[in-house]
């Protein structure tokens, strides 16, 4: 038994009671934080969070609540278009989704491409399906230019607000090895200046307590890029510090104290070292300012090109007769890619150019035979389960026998059959006679 404090937050809004449902089958307590509906802190955590049903399914995904603050900082608003510079693994990125909601999209881009797949899976695995991806390194980004309404930069840096699980980043990052990291971070400040539409908005945060890495940026920014720092308020439930030389930014959570890390003449008793942030689950040391380009907002056309890659498909292609809910999507089209269906959002086909390479939402495969969900594809699901072609489980040890490999009782027919716990929609199952199996991947 562990009953510590650590931070998630749930991936589907709309649908907290049914997920926090799932979370007490198991045994797991929780209490609201005061920042975000959708953020809980445990209280009660039986065995490893990550093991739990609502993370394997993607109902829940597990971050520091520090980590939580930028995109809430940034405050897109429904229906905008959001580019994360740096998205992976995707936490930030995912949360961008929820805000923006299924009219609003997000581009999260990574130039590393193990790290890419991850950003991949955990947006797959929460279902954000208004988000897209592509393996580009930010700083030469040369599409988008001036058409951003909001941008995320979260870049490369020393880490220092991490030291209490992570302490030898206050060795590996120290003095002269800064400076290649506080130059990468002015080139992307650069380049999300220019890719911000007039009277866009770019939020620059950063998971160390460094003011090189972090006021003197923001500082640069606004006298070289022109860029106009606005005011953030302190966020309910946080520890916040003093900015150093800077009024309007945040500095909030765990870490080395501001402005002393390493050489910086701090030693025992100072009240600067790891752990000086405050209570367990005050969440990890993090920087956040939120920027301005001036200017008058344009408006950006939504209407994309007539001729993309790939062919359209639709719920009448279905391998059987299983009901696939394509009208959950939000605006934008389904298309086959050699084998393989993926849902492209308006805004996204809109906004990127027709050579640009990018991957929107994977929704599954298609063959002579028809179109197969994928088995997280839970958008495709009804609302409700639909008798004779759904399971509906009321118990988690049936949810944990499906993941270990085993079969339960079905309705018999050919096709995927939808998966439920509670009238809560999980994802599609294999069908073998009057059988179903979990295929999938969690």
């Amino acid at each position: 038994m562990r009953d510590r404090q650590r931070s998630f937050r749930i991936a589907r809004p709309g649908r907290e009671a049914a997920v926090l449902g799932l979370l007490s089958a198991q045994g797991f307590e929780s209490e609201a934080e005061p920042f975000l509906p959708l953020a809980r802190r445990l209280v009660r955590e039986p065995f490893a969070l990550g093991s739990s049903l609502a993370a394997r399914f993607g109902l829940i995904y597990i971050q520091d609540r520090s980590s939580m603050l930028p995109p809430l900082a940034l405050d897109p608003g429904p229906g905008a278009a959001v580019l994360d510079m740096c998205a992976a693994p995707g936490g930030k990125t995912g949360l961008l989704a929820c805000l923006v909601g299924p009219r609003g999209f997000v581009l999260g881009l990574e130039p590393s491409m193990d790290r890419l797949e991850t950003l991949r899976r955990n947006l797959r695995r929460t279902g954000a399906a208004n988000a897209a991806t592509a393996r580009a390194r930010a700083e030469r980004l040369e599409y988008g230019l001036g058409s951003w309404e909001f941008a995320l930069l979260d870049p490369p840096c020393s880490g220092w607000g991490t030291a209490d699980k992570n302490p030898r980043v206050l060795d590996l990052w120290t003095g002269d090895k800064i400076a290649p990291l506080a130059e990468l971070q002015r080139v992307l400040l650069r380049r999300a200046a220019d890719l911000l539409a007039p009277g866009g908005r770019l939020v620059y945060s950063t998971c160390t307590t460094n003011k090189a890495e972090n006021e003197d940026q923001v500082i640069w920014a606004a006298s070289e890029l022109g860029l106009d720092l606005e005011r953030l308020a302190a966020p309910p439930g946080f520890e916040t510090s003093e900015p150093l030389g800077l009024d309007g930014v945040l500095r909030v959570g765990r870490g080395p104290g501001a402005g002393c890390g390493p050489g910086a003449g701090c030693g025992p008793g100072a009240g600067c070292g790891p752990g000086a942030g405050g209570e367990a689950g005050a969440g990890q040391g993090f920087f956040v300012a939120r920027l301005k380009k001036p200017g008058r907002p344009v408006q950006v056309s939504e209407a994309g090109p007539e001729q993309i890659p790939g062919r359209d498909l639709d719920g009448q292609e279905s391998a059987s007769k299983a009901e696939l809910t394509f009208d959950r999507l939000p605006p934008g089209r389904v298309r086959g890619f050699e084998g393989r269906a993926f849902f492209l959002h308006q805004k996204a086909l809109a906004i990127m150019p027709e050579d640009a390479s990018w991957q929107g939402f994977f929704l599954g495969r298609y063959t002579k035979n028809g179109f197969r969900p994928d088995p997280m594809a839970e958008i495709l699901l009804p609302e409700s389960p639909v008798p004779g072609q759904s399971l509906d489980l009321d118990r988690a040890l049936d949810l944990e026998r499906l993941l270990s490999g085993q079969s339960l009782d079905a309705p018999r027919g050919k096709g995927p059959l939808g998966l439920y716990f509670q009238g809560l929609g999980l994802g599609w199952l294999t069908r073998k006679g009057a059988r179903a199996v979990w295929s999938g991947r969690v």
